[in-house]
């Protein structure tokens, strides 16, 4: 016995729905609401592709945005990128005309690469937040290197294909009542187990449990920065609240990336657990609306990123300010340049210089981060 289920974005089975309901045209939707949904649909995409895109510019353009925390960033707005072109142009294309017209391998491909990039987008957040606790809460220890992070970044994907990597392989073309469908048939399926494991094995790995990972990571943090005295030694006071401020703006900027992933992507995941527990919602008037609902509120947490990244940070704001320079109502000054370009090293930095104090004075240092001043350069 088989469960099937649609792809990653459309899971109702043709056993879940009525004859009547089949065998309606696959144009199911009156022409002006499908042109509704398109275009809003084609606005994520754009703004989501565009946005991302500039962000792997900026970071990749300017070496005083290459740091180890902005790869990180990097693999993030790419992955969002992906998701976004991918995930979100062909399954709206399927959910709203409930016909799969791109073949057996583009289905098995969109259930693999998009759902691949949806896990590499939360692991990469979950790194990112590890990343920043160790440096902020544990400044001495040692850092990560650049070619260390491309090792975890490596690691983050090879681990993505292997979440994705069922719906891949069981993934196929099926023709139900003249109208074909692109479905994950699970073998040997008694009761929908291995469709409900499956779904139950998503949602804790890859959206409940990187959540409070990021909680806790982002609570110490906090707890780190905001309760962190100012040195005995005034004497670098202005430097040392400077660096406590910047990284103070740079939790704010990840926490409201986190806090909009969470709430984009509950109702996806939770529309998905009802339909578990109760087959029947599936039969309902209206899930094809609300399906596509949830849908392109999960889908837009791709297109919020950038928008918080230009808005809460300065040099983002300044990249993403060169980069649509050409537009008449933008217009880049020689301080945005400034924030992109790399300082001159200097022979003592003062956070060298409050290194020495705090260690003088005797007072514990367990809350500064005692990193490289360029490290700050890119989120700053």
């Amino acid at each position: 016995m088989k469960t099937i289920s649609s792809s990653n974005i459309s899971n109702i089975s043709v056993d879940d729905i009525s004859i009547d309901h089949v065998n309606q045209t696959a144009f199911s939707q009156p022409g002006w609401q499908i042109a509704l949904w398109a275009i809003t649909y084609l606005f994520i995409v754009i703004v989501s592709v565009v946005g991302n895109g500039t962000v792997i510019w900026i970071i990749l353009s300017h070496q005083r945005m290459r740091t180890v925390t902005n790869y990180f960033i990097v693999n993030l707005a790419f992955s969002d990128l992906l998701m976004t072109a991918l995930n979100t142009v062909f399954n709206f294309i399927y959910a709203s005309h409930n016909v799969w017209y791109f073949g057996e391998g583009f289905c098995r491909f969109l259930n693999f690469i998009p759902v691949t990039a949806m896990f590499v987008s939360i692991y990469s957040m979950t790194a990112l937040a590890a990343e920043r606790y160790m440096a902020i809460v544990y400044p001495f220890r040692q850092k990560l290197s650049a070619g260390y992070t491309k090792v975890v970044i490596g690691i983050i994907w090879l681990v993505a294909f292997g979440l994705a990597f069922p719906q891949f392989f069981y993934a196929q073309i099926r023709v139900d009542y003249g109208m074909t469908k692109c479905v994950v048939a699970w073998p040997d399926d008694v009761h929908r187990k291995h469709l409900i494991t499956y779904h139950i094995t998503v949602i804790v790995l890859v959206y409940l449990l990187p959540l409070l990972v990021m909680f806790i990571t982002y609570s110490a943090i906090g707890k780190a920065l905001w309760n962190n005295a100012v040195p005995g030694d005034h004497t670098n006071v202005l430097s040392y609240q400077h660096m406590i401020t910047a990284k103070k703006k740079f939790v704010r900027t990840m926490v409201a990336v986190v806090i909009t992933f969470a709430i984009c992507w509950f109702p996806y995941h939770l529309y998905f657990v009802l339909g578990n527990i109760r087959k029947d919602i599936y039969r309902q008037k209206y899930i094809q609306q609300v399906y596509l609902a949830v849908f392109l509120l999960a889908m837009s947490s791709a297109m919020y990123s950038p928008i918080i990244y230009c808005c809460l940070n300065q040099k983002f704001r300044s990249g993403f300010k060169i980069a649509f320079q050409c537009c008449p109502c933008i217009k880049a000054t020689e301080r945005d340049r400034l924030n992109l370009t790399p300082r001159l090293p200097l022979k003592k930095t003062w956070r060298d210089q409050a290194s020495n104090n705090l260690t003088s004075t005797g007072t514990q240092t367990t809350n500064t981060d005692n990193v490289p001043l360029s490290t700050m350069y890119l989120i700053v």
